[in-house]
C-alpha cells in the first residue's frame, strides 16, 4: 500500500486571476485539482505547507491526500504536478495537482537509492558512481507506489553499469522508455587525479612494512 500525506486546503469559488490575486492577498496559495474526468477543483493553501513539501526532495512523486476543510468530503488523492513561483521573491504563487482514479495508471518519477556502495569491488578500487538517472519515470498504480528503487552495487567493478533490467522490485511497473534498456548508473574509471593519489596511499601503506623487513645497519 503506498503511503500518502495528508495536506489542508480551503475551498475557492471563483477562478481567473483576480480571484487568484485576491487569494494571495489573504495570505493563501490559490491551487487547482484536475484530471479522472471530473470537473476541477479550486483550493487555497498555507504558503508554509506548500514551502515544507517543496523543499523535500522528491515532491513530484509524492502521493498526497488533500483534505478540505470544514466540508465533510473525503480527502482527495493527488500528485504535485507543478508549482509557479514569483519571479523576484521566489515564493510559491500556484500549484497544480492531478486527481488520481482508482485503477487508473499513473505516470510518476520513483527515486533510486544504492545500496552496499562500500563493497562494491569498482568503487573500492577507485572507481566513481556515475548516476546517469536519479529517478525513473513509471507508470504505476496509485495504490502501489512505490517510494524508491534499490540498487544493488555490490558486485559491480569499474566499467559495470545497471540498467533498468537490473532492478529489483520493479515487476509491475511499466517504464515511461520503452525503445531500449536504459542505463540508469555506471561505475566510471579513477579520474586521473585520483589515480597518483591512490598509488601514493598504496606506496604509504607499504613503507611500513617494507622497513620492518629491511636488515638493521651495523
Amino acid at each position: 500500500m503506498a503511503d500518502f500525506v495528508t495536506i489542508e486546503a480551503e475551498a475557492r469559488e471563483r477562478a481567473g486571476k483576480g480571484a487568484a490575486r485576491a487569494t494571495r492577498r489573504e495570505g493563501k496559495v490559490p491551487g487547482v485539482i484536475y484530471g479522472a474526468r471530473e470537473t476541477p477543483t479550486l483550493i487555497a493553501l498555507d504558503p508554509r505547507t506548500v514551502m515544507r513539501e517543496i523543499t523535500r526532495s522528491g515532491w513530484r512523486s509524492r502521493l498526497y491526500e488533500i483534505a478540505l476543510g470544514g466540508n465533510g468530503a473525503k480527502p482527495t488523492r493527488a500528485l504535485m504536478r507543478d508549482v509557479q513561483f514569483h519571479p523576484v521573491t521566489d515564493r510559491p504563487e500556484h500549484v497544480d495537482f492531478q486527481r488520481l482514479a482508482p485503477g487508473e495508471p499513473i505516470r510518476v518519477a520513483v527515486a533510486v537509492t544504492f545500496l552496499n556502495e562500500g563493497i562494491s569491488p569498482g568503487l573500492k578500487r577507485g572507481g566513481v558512481l556515475n548516476v546517469i538517472r536519479h529517478s525513473v519515470e513509471v507508470y504505476a498504480d496509485p495504490e502501489h507506489v512505490p517510494n524508491h528503487f534499490e540498487i544493488d552495487l555490490g558486485g559491480l567493478d569499474i566499467n559495470d553499469n545497471v540498467r533498468w533490467s537490473n532492478v529489483k522490485g520493479t515487476e509491475g511497473f511499466r517504464p515511461t522508455i520503452t525503445d531500449r534498456d536504459f542505463v540508469i548508473a555506471t561505475i566510471a574509471p579513477p579520474t586521473k587525479g585520483a589515480e597518483p593519489a591512490a598509488a601514493e596511499a598504496v606506496a604509504a601503506a607499504a613503507a611500513p612494512a617494507a622497513a620492518a623487513k629491511a636488515p638493521a645497519k651495523k
